[in-house]
């Protein structure tokens, strides 16, 4: 099967075509034909080296998580999925392998997808989707009527998090660039205010702040928080974590960081809100998958609306 693999830590001139076998699916797992992959800020970092530390790799790697596909045959003990099927999902950290015409993912870490979604849109979802589902309401405790503030509101997890929040009963602001205002209110935001914005401009403050981008210490963010707001990361830095420990010694305000744990009743989640239209997926760009440098580049960029998917199947 094709493939493409990392032959070491870096960029895209790190990443070689591959030919691989096609994996075997054990007991509990669904061996999937690939459609389409996406790319997530992890996945460079990982290959980039910056989270060795955290995940060390073994290369070649082949990379990304995130998948949808057809069931490829019958699978040991997976009678809830049946060939044919369409599924998505996201392979687990521990394993990537995504970015290949197939892969076997154990059962728990895939769903149905929704009818009349297509391939780009559904391997968008899951680790963008699940990890802004799991922040706001299981780190965040997001309850309805609060005030929320998503920072990188026009990005992959925050996109997902202005809906989110909406779909959970929350006043959401988006904090974005100006020229995705238009963006982040279509996707049903109450409010934007642009980055540069100072605590002081803020109308009033908020219950949860949501950052997907770490553009500031957790300093900043304090001075927006209402006395009992929780603020939310997506990365364990050092200093949020010194916050998290020392925040309940001195104050009612807290800090949390959202570690994704991939799951199918969350995948059956982000589905219902999307048969619902309550959730969509904005697409940045489509690459094939030879061209996958290209697009963890474009990721890199910092700049892209939504979400970049990989093409697998031509």
């Amino acid at each position: 099967m094709k493939a493409m693999q990392f032959a070491g830590y870096g960029g895209p001139d790190k990443i070689r075509a591959a030919e691989l076998p096609v994996p075997a699916a054990g007991a509990g797992e669904i061996p999937v034909k690939v459609a389409a992959t996406s790319i997530n800020p992890i996945d460079w970092k990982l290959h980039g080296g910056m989270l060795r530390w955290i995940r060390p790799l073994h290369f070649p790697s082949t990379p990304c998580f995130d998948f949808a596909g057809e069931v490829a045959a019958a699978g040991e003990g997976v009678g809830a999925f049946r060939p044919g099927e369409r599924v998505f999902g996201m392979l687990p950290l521990r394993q990537l392998g995504a970015a290949a015409e197939y892969l076997a993912v154990d059962q728990a870490y895939a769903a149905p997808m929704p009818e009349g979604l297509g391939f780009a849109e559904a391997a968008a979802l899951p680790l963008a989707g699940m990890t802004a589902l799991q922040a706001l309401r299981d780190d965040g405790g997001l309850v309805a009527g609060q005030r929320v503030l998503v920072s990188g509101a026009a990005g992959g997890v925050g996109h997902y998090g202005v809906q989110i929040a909406k779909a959970l009963g929350a006043h959401v602001t988006a904090l974005c660039r100006p020229a995705k205002h238009a963006l982040a209110r279509e996707l049903g935001a109450d409010a934007a205010l642009d980055y540069a914005a100072a605590p002081a401009d803020a109308a009033q403050r908020y219950d949860l702040i949501l950052d997907t981008t770490h553009h500031q210490g957790f300093g900043r963010w304090r001075r927006w928080l209402t006395p009992r707001g929780k603020y939310v990361a997506l990365l364990p830095l050092p200093g949020l974590l010194l916050h998290k420990l020392t925040l309940p010694l001195y104050s009612s305000q807290r800090a949390a960081v959202t570690f994704l744990k991939p799951n199918r009743a969350d995948l059956e989640q982000l589905a219902d809100w999307v048969r619902q239209k309550r959730l969509r997926t904005v697409l940045d760009g489509i690459y094939p998958l030879e061209e996958l440098g290209k697009a963890m580049e474009r990721s890199r960029s910092g700049r892209p609306s939504g979400k970049i998917v990989v093409r697998i199947d031509g």
